[in-house]
């Protein structure tokens, strides 16, 4: 149930937000190049006098980067990647002390004035002695204004020392085979009936395609729609089909509001389909290509627009040329028009609600095998279909649980662009701070509940409603103070807003944190491996983007888990990112068939892949632990 209860209590509404839309681009600061037309003698200096990176190796494998910084220049400590030869691992990495800046572009950071200095212990994990070649990635900014791009160095290290305790063994995987699958008698336990291989879920959904006839097919697809419909794939979506149902406060009748969900629904389960279907035969995810930070702020800055013309601040339309073609096209009737329906409802596909589950896994996966599109596209479209039901319910009744066209309705129309604020807000929760988030979300229930009158006294003779909804506004003005205490104290979850600042608090009280090194390409991947395997540890790869929002979710709920943690405390926990969806991340994912993150991949002690045990989408707690036990 907390999974459940976290789903059907994500958020949906906000203001305010364009004020904070410089904190939703952690991207590349640089907007010029290293030359500056417009630099006098005050001006910016080139990036390499800036700042002057230079390095000093010792004997036993100590390596120390030295970044000398100009006056009125900083660097960017988390901006400081490496990256090195496979035969090469990083045994320690110690920063020197920075400093806190409240950066125009990223908020709350750390920074080097002066001098940066990181000493690294590197080691050789092929038996002997190694040279390796290393990359450097750093960025600063000039105090005048402007920042620098991303600037990458290489140098030579030579005869780096072997590490006592390892082997000449390697756990690496070929990029051109499938990843080594353990053999029968080493197989992990899992609670599996005896008699019956394990199997993933993911591909169970994939034989269930290419072993039933057509019909199974289609309803085990739809009844596996159903159980999705209620996560963050579809939840989202109630919102804004809600909202243009609504329209501008005209009456809409139960017959039209289920017309406008059943073409919303269409239009999703269309696009859902025909992305899925490029993606099985091609390995090209649409729905992550526009999981960057400008397609994510524009659409909430849609949401924003929409939602100020709830308030009643203008009208949105189109000229009346364009109107009555459309209407005549659409036979369209006041509070919503088939076309911007449609629009909407392919918008929302790509870019709102892009999730991983193991039916939609299954279905790519038997596509991209078979090179059917049509029976796999049949399943998708079945399955999207079983996640659009309760949007067609919402439709149905909008007719029904809508009040008649008048004053009620003008507060009905508030409080769907309060909704479209916050959706607009859960948008960008995956390009900004968490605790930015919870301040934006805060800031729109304050004020929402200061509209609700919750500061004012009730008159004598209030009829109950006004008891019932001043109520209402003294809940959310109470839970708006808390989330806003928890976002300047560094809160990140809206179930546990005062984290931080527990945290912060108990000290060395608090609970363990799951910790996992970071990999953005295979040769990093392979290295630590390696390391795993000399160790005899069991791994886990877990497969994330800063865009998915079930990675969050995953994280948030399942890894914060005691039993969890407790369980995977043995592992080697790595996050393999694929956030930047380039040619590494798409390597990565096509080894071990990721059609899309969040996915589990885990390794036993003696280095075996074992793609039976691979995890889709959100896991229990509870069946988690139980899925790693013979690990």
């Amino acid at each position: 149930m907390p999974l459940l209860f976290q789903r059907l209590t994500m958020p949906a509404t906000v203001i305010l937000m364009l004020l904070f839309l410089p904190f939703s681009t952690p991207v590349s600061a640089g907007l010029f190049d290293n030359a500056n037309p417009f630099a006098g003698d005050d001006g910016p200096l080139q990036v390499e006098q800036a700042f002057v990176f230079d390095y000093e190796q010792d004997a036993d494998g100590a390596v120390k980067l030295i970044w000398t910084i100009a006056d009125g220049y900083y660097l960017y400590r988390d901006k400081i990647q490496l990256d090195y030869t496979p035969e090469v691992e990083e045994l320690d990495r110690r920063y020197s002390d920075a400093e806190e800046k409240d950066d125009p572009l990223f908020g709350q950071v750390w920074v080097y004035h002066n001098q940066a200095v990181v000493n690294l212990d590197l080691t050789s994990t092929t038996g002997q002695p190694v040279d390796s070649v290393v990359t450097v990635n750093y960025q600063g900014c000039w105090e005048g204004g402007i920042c620098y791009p991303p600037v990458t160095r290489t140098f030579n290290l030579t005869q780096l020392p072997v590490n006592p305790g390892q082997t000449g063994d390697t756990a690496t995987v070929d990029s051109n085979t499938q990843p080594v699958v353990s053999q029968p008698d080493t197989a992990p336990s899992i609670t599996t009936p005896s008699s019956s291989p394990i199997q993933s879920e993911q591909d169970r959904f994939a034989a269930l395609i290419s072993g039933s006839g057509l019909l199974l097919t289609l309803g085990a697809f739809f009844v596996a729609g159903l159980a999705l419909a209620l996560t963050p794939c579809v939840f989202p979506m109630i919102p804004i089909l809600s909202s243009i149902i609504a329209g501008h406060g005209h009456k809409t009748t139960a017959r039209h509001g289920f017309f406008l969900s059943l073409i919303y629904v269409l239009s999703v389960s269309l696009t859902y389909t025909v992305a899925g279907v490029i993606a099985g035969l091609f390995g090209e995810n649409l729905q992550a290509a526009f999981q960057n930070v400008w397609v994510i702020s524009f659409f909430s800055l849609i949401f924003v627009l929409l939602s100020l013309s709830m308030f009643g601040f203008y009208e949105l339309q189109l000229p009346s040329s364009w109107q009555s073609r459309l209407n005549s096209m659409s036979n369209s009737q006041k509070g919503g028009t088939v076309m911007g329906v449609m629009v909407m409802g392919l918008l929302s596909a790509l870019i709102v609600g892009p999730c991983m589950a193991a039916p939609l896994a299954g279905a790519l996966i038997y596509i991209g095998q078979s090179g059917d599109p049509l029976m796999g596209g049949a399943a998708l479209f079945s399955l999207s279909l079983g996640m659009g039901v309760p949007l067609l319910i919402v439709g149905a009744s909008a007719g029904k649980l809508l009040p008649k066209a008048g004053l009620w309705m003008e507060s009905v129309k508030a409080g769907f662009g309060v909704m479209l604020l916050l959706l607009a807000v859960w948008m960008l929760d995956r390009v900004i701070a968490d605790n930015v988030a919870l301040l934006l979300y805060a800031v729109i229930l304050l004020v929402a509940a200061v509209h609700m009158k919750a500061l004012d006294r009730l008159k004598d003779n209030a009829a109950g409603w006004s008891y019932f909804w001043k109520g209402v506004g003294v809940v959310l003005l109470l839970y708006g103070g808390i989330l806003f205490i928890g976002g300047l104290t560094g809160g990140k979850s809206l179930m546990q807003p005062l984290k931080g600042f527990a945290v912060s608090g108990a000290g060395a009280q608090s609970g363990p944190e799951m910790n996992f090194v970071t990999v953005t390409n295979k040769q990093q991947l392979d290295s630590l491996l390696s390391d795993a395997k000399a160790r005899q540890q069991p791994v886990m790869l877990d497969f994330y983007a800063d865009w998915c929002i079930s990675c969050v979710e995953l994280d948030n709920l399942t890894f914060a888990d005691r039993s969890v943690q407790q369980g995977l405390s043995g592992f080697k926990r790595i996050k393999v990112d694929v956030t930047a969806n380039d040619d590494a991340a798409k390597e990565l994912s096509a080894l071990y068939r990721v059609i899309g993150p969040p996915a589990l991949i885990f390794y036993d002690r003696a280095g075996q892949y074992h793609p039976n045990m691979t995890l889709i989408g959100v896991i229990e707690p509870d069946v988690f632990v139980r899925h790693i036990a013979g690990l």
